[in-house]
């Protein structure tokens, strides 16, 4: 298109836009019409905006309710986690390892000493897996009977130098190596049924 229809068309000036929601012809109103009825519909909303803001207090006030019950059970799940742990129910990683013949880790839920869930092996791993070494290697036991095979042969959870169970916390890269009678293993979902 050339640049005279557009210098002719800006000349001509604003042409009212048709609006979908609104059947008069809004463009023909003066400016003081349109700013009376933009106050009059404003005046309109305000006791739905303070209806609204209630009713979002009222929410926020029984979510806040949700929120404490929700922390409250989880609470009480990890003390009597805690509680079963020191009652020896739960076996720690190193008593697993040693009495089991086979099974997946992921058969597992495992938790520290102090209640907090954790996976096995690396952060981002699609399995969890233990580390053993036999002082000089290292060989990754992806479930319990490669693990007990490690074990039997003399192998110890760790690396060469550093003895331990690399753990790292659900949904996050932060690991750490934990000492294996400070890690415990319960029965999962898949094993209870």
């Amino acid at each position: 298109m050339s640049d005279h229809f557009y210098r002719q068309a800006s000349r001509a000036g604003p042409e009212p836009l048709p609006s979908r929601f609104v059947a008069e012809d809004l463009g023909a109103l003066d400016q003081a019409e349109l700013e009376r009825r933009v106050g009059d519909v404003r005046e309109r909303m305000r006791p739905l905006e303070k209806d609204l803001a209630g009713m979002r207090a009222e929410r926020d006030v029984l979510l806040t309710e949700v929120r404490r019950r929700e922390r409250g059970a989880h609470r009480a799940t990890r003390a009597d986690l805690k509680a079963g742990m020191k009652e020896g129910k739960f076996p720690t990683v190193a008593e697993l390892v040693a009495g089991s013949d086979g099974g997946a880790l992921d058969d597992y839920v495992f938790n520290l000493k102090t209640g907090g869930e954790v996976r096995l092996g690396f952060p981002g791993a699609r399995a969890q897996s233990l580390t053993f070494t036999d002082g000089a290697k290292t060989a990754q036991a992806t479930d319990l009977a490669q693990a007990a095979g490690l074990y039997d042969a003399g192998w110890e959870l760790g690396s060469p130098g550093r003895p331990g169970v690399r753990i790292h916390f659900p949904g996050t890269r932060q690991e750490r190596l934990i000492a294996p009678d400070e890690v415990y293993a319960r029965p999962g979902d898949r094993v209870q049924g």
